[in-house]
């Protein structure tokens, strides 16, 4: 973690601020704009680009992956640019927070991939681009975004020892382990080989 030299008043506005804009279900408003139906009544109910994906509308997957990873990076560049890094940290972990338990929807929202490589862009460009080339290689390969995602988390902390001298360590464990904890169902269908590829219903 990055020297506290915010205030506790100001850290507590920018994990709020974090916690709202990554707690707007852009999946669900997109289909719901674009006439796609009800995303929870879709595929496996998740709010995120990959299930918008099996609605067949792959632009409106493309702009769900887009506006969520947004929202992460967003709130990390705006309190990183108006207090500092501390509190680009705490905006980060809010934002996913917010992505992954939206008050709204009963603290039922998305598993935080495209979050979380928009956060990572954020925070440490190298960290961010390297995580996307993980999940990218990964889902070429294997066609499993869960996999992807599991993988693009795993590596986090690695590229982050590797690639810089940032104080986001402890940022990336904990991250890491919310996507793990996230994607606990993925991981037992993936070890039962049932975890639907990309673009599979």
């Amino acid at each position: 973690m990055p020297p506290i030299d915010s205030s506790t008043a100001q850290l507590i506005l920018w994990a709020a601020f974090g916690y709202l804009i990554g707690s707007i279900p852009f999946g669900l408003i997109l289909a719901n704009v674009m006439g796609l139906g009800n995303l929870r009544n879709i595929g496996s109910g998740n709010i995120g680009a990959t299930n918008v994906l099996r609605t067949g509308n792959k632009r409106a997957a493309a702009l769900t992956l887009i506006f969520d990873a947004a929202k992460g990076g967003v709130a990390v560049l705006l309190a990183r640019a108006l207090a500092g890094e501390d509190a680009a940290q705490i905006a980060a972990l809010a934002a996913f927070l917010g992505h992954c338990f939206p008050v709204w929807l009963g603290f039922k929202g998305g598993k935080g991939v495209a979050t979380f490589l928009g956060l990572w862009l954020a925070l440490d460009w190298r960290v961010g681009v390297a995580c996307c080339l993980t999940w990218l290689v990964t889902a070429l390969i294997w066609r499993i975004s869960s996999l992807a995602a599991l993988m693009a988390a795993a590596m986090s902390t690695i590229w982050i020892m590797v690639l810089t001298e940032s104080p986001t360590f402890g940022l990336g464990v904990i991250l890491t382990l919310l996507v793990y904890w996230r994607h606990s169902a993925n991981i037992a269908r993936i070890k039962a080989g049932t975890e639907p590829k990309i673009g599979q219903s």
